[in-house]
C-alpha cells in the first residue's frame, strides 16, 4: 500500500485572503459584523421575526444573517442594524501595523 504525502502550506491568518478573494478585507469585515450582530440577538434573546421588525426587513433575510449567508448585505447595513439594536458604532483611524502588507479592517465590541 503505497502512503500518500499531502503537502501542508500555512496560511496568512485570513481565510478570504487564503482563498483568493479579491475582496477579501470586505469579507472579513462583514462576517465581523455579523459575528457581533448575531451574539447581540442572542443576548436579548431575540427571535428571527423579532430581529425581522426592528431591523425593517424580512425574517428569512435575519435566517441568511444568522448562518452567515452575507451577500445581501453590505458593511454600512450591518453597522446600521448594530445602531438599531442600541449600540453606538465608532470607526477608529490610525497608521497601518507594521508588518501588514495592507492596512487591516477589524471590529471589536462591548
Amino acid at each position: 500500500m503505497r502512503k500518500r504525502h499531502e503537502k501542508v502550506v500555512a496560511g496568512s491568518g485570513d481565510v478570504f485572503v487564503d482563498l483568493g478573494f479579491a475582496d477579501a478585507g470586505e469579507r472579513k469585515l462583514r462576517v465581523q459584523l455579523a459575528m457581533r450582530l448575531n451574539e447581540l440577538l442572542k443576548a436579548r434573546r431575540l427571535t428571527q421575526a423579532q430581529a425581522a421588525e426592528i431591523f425593517g426587513i424580512p425574517q428569512p433575510h435575519v435566517s441568511e444573517l444568522a448562518n452567515y449567508k452575507l451577500s445581501r448585505f453590505s458593511s454600512e447595513r450591518l453597522l446600521r442594524f448594530l445602531t438599531l439594536l442600541d449600540r453606538d458604532v465608532e470607526i477608529v483611524i490610525r497608521p497601518k501595523a507594521k508588518g501588514h502588507h495592507s492596512g487591516l479592517v477589524s471590529v471589536s465590541g462591548a
